[in-house]
């Protein structure tokens, strides 16, 4: 799993059947012993501790990976680093690195792999657990209107989730400050002003603004981008009766959404997070499948 692109809707609708399953009740074990390690070069939290709980909750054995205490401040190339932990006896790596398609300097690599999000290219199991719970709460993409808003330019969120979402059948438009904008090619169009947009889209995807990887051109106050590009209270009251908000988080509360409405009734972002261990249970699963191993599933 690097790319949601790799997958045709067919595959992406069995992951996500698999991933319901699994927050339904199901479970599922490894029924030989299987070593895995989550690499993360960028910090994180819902990432790294779900795909923590998943490969607990499938019975893998994980193998502590802190990349502060690593050869990798010695030189050490991510190619050495994985081959190394794969000779030692890791089968799958979930890696999250700074720089896109990480993963293709990975080509002589026996083990699974899982991008747990590559610079602002992809992030596969995000875009897994979005679709998931998007497909509970309305049972169908098909001419669904999502609107994507801030920060597009720099994330992997958006890019993932445009091209999944459009291939499930929605409609997906962009919103957010029109200078950030200037190299995000999957927009295709379709931008908006955020108060024409707020009234249209029954899912409203807001996007953390990614401070770390803006230079001084794009720099704007908090409070500027919330007047402007934000989830005020009156905006969300313009907002369909059966809407959605949703947030991959962090959440910067009073700039991309009022802190009021981090957990309203709309709100699924707790929600997101929750389904992030069942999304991450399917990819898992399936990845090692892929190389043979097999589960039991009671």
């Amino acid at each position: 799993m690097l790319a949601i692109h790799h997958y045709s809707k067919e595959e992406i609708m069995a992951l996500l059947e698999a991933a319901i399953a699994f927050s339904e009740g199901r479970s599922a074990k490894v029924k030989e012993q299987v070593f895995v390690s989550n690499l993360f070069f960028e910090d994180s939290t819902r990432t790294k501790t779900s795909f923590d709980v998943a490969e607990r909750k499938l019975g893998l054995e994980v193998v502590p990976f802190d990349v502060t205490h690593s050869s990798v401040n010695k030189g050490e190339t991510l190619y050495d680093t994985v081959k190394t932990l794969e000779s030692i006896g890791v089968q799958l790596f979930v890696i999250r690195h700074k720089k896109n398609k990480y993963y293709e300097e990975l080509a002589g690599i026996k083990s699974a792999v899982v991008n747990g999000g590559d610079g602002t290219g992809n992030h596969p199991s995000q875009c897994l657990l979005d679709l998931m719970t998007i497909y509970q709460e309305f049972g169908t993409f098909k001419n669904l209107k999502v609107g994507i808003v801030g920060d597009v330019q720099h994330s992997r969120v958006a890019n993932s989730n445009a091209d999944a979402l459009r291939k499930m059948g929605a409609k997906v438009y962009f919103s957010g400050p029109e200078d950030w904008f200037d190299e995000a090619e999957f927009i295709n169009g379709n931008y908006l002003s955020l108060d024409a947009l707020i009234s249209e889209v029954d899912v409203l995807m807001l996007l953390r603004i990614q401070h770390e990887r803006h230079g001084e051109k794009m720099k704007m106050s908090l409070d500027k981008y919330h007047k402007k590009y934000g989830l005020t209270k009156e905006r969300e009251k313009k907002m369909k009766p059966n809407a959605i908000i949703m947030h991959p988080a962090p959440i910067n509360r009073g700039v991309e959404i009022h802190t009021d409405l981090v957990e309203c009734k709309r709100s699924r972002i707790f929600k997101q997070m929750e389904n992030g261990v069942y999304a991450r249970m399917a990819i898992l699963k399936d990845a090692l499948e892929k190389k043979g191993i097999k589960f039991i599933e009671p």
